[in-house]
């Protein structure tokens, strides 16, 4: 190789050559095969073949470990219109279904999420024998309770219901991300309001705080 022409040449940028220069004996390098890609063709063939803008949609949801909103997807994948990134995740959507994939896109606390079907989890549960999930104990579940559904609420609201004092567990709450401070109340003092967060929707797989149940189905 320290013999060819184009290396005597210039030798200090050996690695941007044009590859028509190259030996004979070599083939471009894969870079060049994915630029002359044209970016209209789908991403393979036949009834599910992805096109670019379902591709890039893909990607990134499988990369996001959140909820991605419409306007976060066309931010990431560089598409400019929202009816565009719409579009794409129905053809997502509608390509998992038609093609019996093991995942699923959910819309969730606002965003889309790329997730495994409800009916794998029995067996996808054994990949994680020291689980990570979110725990909540018996109080912190009724404390959290309160403030889905009388948000934004007051501590002393919530204490009242309750019949007990809960300022720890609105601290642990708060430190597990599934409460926010919400504002403040125009009281005297101006106590502080708490609400729901983001995290608490896509815990409990929610699009919207509508879509809590109803107080009478409970």
């Amino acid at each position: 190789m320290l013999d060819h022409p184009l290396y005597k040449r210039r030798p200090d940028v050996w690695a941007r050559h044009d590859p028509r220069e190259l030996p004979r004996n070599h083939r471009p390098p894969c870079i060049y095969h994915l630029a002359a890609r044209d970016e209209t063709q789908p991403a393979g063939q036949g009834d599910l073949a992805r096109d670019q803008q379902v591709a890039l949609v893909e990607a990134a949801l499988f990369a996001a470990d959140e909820p991605l909103s419409t306007r976060r997807l066309s931010a990431v994948t560089g598409i400019p219109s929202i009816d565009e990134v719409n579009r794409a995740v129905r053809r997502l959507h509608g390509l998992y279904e038609r093609g019996g994939s093991a995942f699923q896109v959910e819309e969730l606390a606002g965003g889309y999420q790329l997730l495994s079907r409800k009916e794998f989890h029995p067996w996808l549960v054994r990949l994680r024998q020291c689980s990570t999930e979110l725990r909540l104990s018996p109080a912190a579940r009724e404390t959290l309770t309160i403030v889905a559904y009388r948000q934004p609420t007051m501590r002393a609201e919530i204490e009242t219901i309750r019949g007990v004092q809960c300022g720890d567990i609105l601290r642990v709450l708060m430190e597990k991300g599934m409460i926010r401070i919400a504002g403040r109340h125009p009281s005297l003092g101006r106590p502080v309001l708490y609400g729901t967060t983001k995290k608490f929707l896509q815990f409990f797989g929610l699009k919207s705080l509508e879509d809590l149940p109803e107080v009478k189905r409970l």
